[in-house]
C-alpha cells in the first residue's frame, strides 16, 4: 500500500469511528526503526549512508557543499560544545539542513564517561543539544551517535525514552586514529559494496576527511550502484522522520 493510499484509508477509518485519529508524527516515524536499540549498518542493500560525528566545525559548509554537488545526501551527529560553540557555525548547520542532509545528535559536550553517566546526566546531555537545535533548524532530531560509540550503561534505555534511534557504525574509517585516506579507503574497498549498506564512523573535524575520504567514497559509491542516502532513509524511514517537534529558548551562544 502506498502512503498516500494508507493516508486515505486511515482518513476513512478514523470517519467511520473506527480508530482514534492518529498524530501525522507518529505516523510517519512508524516506518523508522525502533528507538533505544543498537543500529549498526543500514537495513536494505544498495546504499551508502555517509556519516560524520564531532561537528559542526570550520570544515561544515565544505562537506554540505561536497556532498551535494556529489549527489549525495550525509548525516551530521554534531556537538553543542566540543569544537567551540554550536552557534558560531548556525549558518553551516542550517544550510546543511536545507539542503536535504540529516542533522542528528552526538550530545551536548560530548563526554568521554558517556556509558557510566547517570540517567539524569545522559537525558541533560540530549536536551540541551535539542534545544540549540530547535533554536537553529527548528526542530528536534530522532538519531543520535554515542560518543565513542558507548552504549552501556544507562544508555540505550534513556535513549529509549527520549525516542532516540541509538546509530554506532559497521566501517570505522579510523580518522581519528590518523589513518591516511588511502588506508582509510582500503577498509571500504576491503568490507565491499555487497551486502546491506553500510554506515561509517567518519569525523568531519578531520580536513582530509571532508577533502580527500569524502569525494572518493561519492565516486566509490557511484562505482559500485550504491545510492548515497541518509542515515535515516538507510534505514526505512523518511527524511521528516529524523525529526521531531521541541520548545527552543532563543539563546543564540552557549
Amino acid at each position: 500500500m502506498g502512503f498516500k493510499s494508507l493516508i486515505v484509508s486511515s482518513l476513512y477509518a478514523i470517519s467511520c469511528g473506527a480508530i482514534p485519529a492518529p498524530n501525522p508524527l507518529q505516523a510517519i516515524q512508524a516506518a523508522g526503526p525502533a528507538a533505544g536499540i543498537t543500529i549498526t549498518k543500514c537495513s536494505s542493500p544498495g546504499m551508502l549512508a555517509l556519516a560524520y560525528d564531532d561537528g559542526p566545525y570550520q570544515y561544515t559548509q565544505k562537506l554540505a557543499d561536497t556532498l551535494t554537488a556529489g549527489g549525495a545526501k550525509g548525516t551530521f551527529f554534531v556537538t553543542g560544545t566540543l569544537y567551540g560553540c554550536i552557534y558560531g557555525q548556525k549558518t553551516a548547520v542550517q544550510n546543511a539542513y536545507k539542503a536535504g542532509h540529516q542533522i542528528a545528535s552526538h550530545t551536548w559536550t560530548h563526554p568521554q564517561d558517556f556509558g557510566s553517566l547517570s540517567t539524569a546526566d545522559l537525558t541533560s546531555q540530549m536536551q540541551k543539544l535539542e534545544t540549540a537545535l530547535v533554536n537553529i533548524i527548528g526542530v528536534k532530531p530522532t538519531y543520535m551517535r554515542p560518543p565513542y560509540l558507548a552504549t552501556g550503561g544507562n544508555v540505550l534505555s534513556t535513549m529509549k525514552t527520549l525516542g532516540y534511534r541509538v546509530i554506532t557504525d559497521d566501517i570505522d574509517s579510523g580518522d581519528w586514529n590518523k589513518n591516511t585516506p588511502a588506508q582509510s579507503e582500503a577498509l571500504f574497498t576491503s568490507a565491499g559494496a555487497s551486502g546491506n549498506g553500510h554506515i561509517p564512523l567518519m569525523h568531519e573535524t578531520y580536513q582530509t576527511t571532508v577533502e580527500t575520504l569524502t569525494p572518493w567514497l561519492i565516486n566509490w559509491a557511484k562505482t559500485n550502484n550504491l545510492k548515497l542516502v541518509t542515515v535515516a532513509e538507510c534505514l526505512g524511514d523518511t527524511i521528516q522522520g529524523a525529526y521531531t517537534n521541541g520548545t527552543g529558548n532563543g539563546a543564540s551562544s552557549c
